[in-house]
């Protein structure tokens, strides 16, 4: 996973999968962060996003707790997929949240060391509200990792076990498309 930089911009290819998940992990993974987030999309073919990210609680001394607004670009693909984030003024998110004019998804994210290195993202989406619900991605340095990673080699199989990565119509956007754009 590559963090920003102090420049708050990044282009990388992202390369992911994602889970659908009941509650946190049981394990005693260390807690690297936890944030609040807030985020809505312009367009989602291609994505075009805005994120408010504000991080409460860090474990990291490289993790500063801060709040920081992202505009992030992504192309299509479900596993794969270029994404380019720009770290953004405050008043630009604010002009762009009021341009989308839909209220915007609220998420909390944990995100957890396993014990292989990787980072767990744990996400609990819209909380309180009847749409609820709670996925989790891990990210990787190859399409060859993350098709041959096992949750099971870090005691998260039964955890992990509805693997959703390759399924349409599980992404955040398509959330979006069916919560906010459809349900309005």
């Amino acid at each position: 996973m590559e963090e920003r930089s102090d420049m708050g911009n990044h282009s990388h290819m992202e390369i992911e999968r994602k889970w659908m998940v009941s509650g946190w992990p049981e394990q005693n993974f260390t807690l690297i962060k936890e944030e609040e987030q807030n985020q809505g999309y312009v367009t989602t073919e291609p994505t075009v996003r805005i994120r408010e990210e504000n991080v409460t609680v860090s474990n990291s001394p490289e993790i500063p707790v801060r709040d920081a607004f992202i505009l992030c670009f992504k192309s299509s693909g479900r596993l794969a997929r270029k994404e380019i984030e720009f770290e953004i003024e405050r008043e630009h998110f604010d002009r762009i949240r009021d341009l989308i004019g839909l209220p915007l998804i609220a998420k909390i994210r944990r995100t957890y060391l396993l014990p292989d290195g990787h980072r767990l993202e744990v996400n609990l989406v819209d909380p309180g509200m009847k749409t609820e619900f709670m996925y989790a991605e891990v990210e990787f340095a190859s399409v060859e990792e993350a098709e041959n990673w096992e949750p099971e080699s870090v005691g998260l199989g039964a955890y992990l076990s509805d693997d959703v990565t390759k399924k349409p119509g599980q992404s955040m956007g398509a959330y979006w498309v069916q919560t906010r754009q459809n349900g309005k």
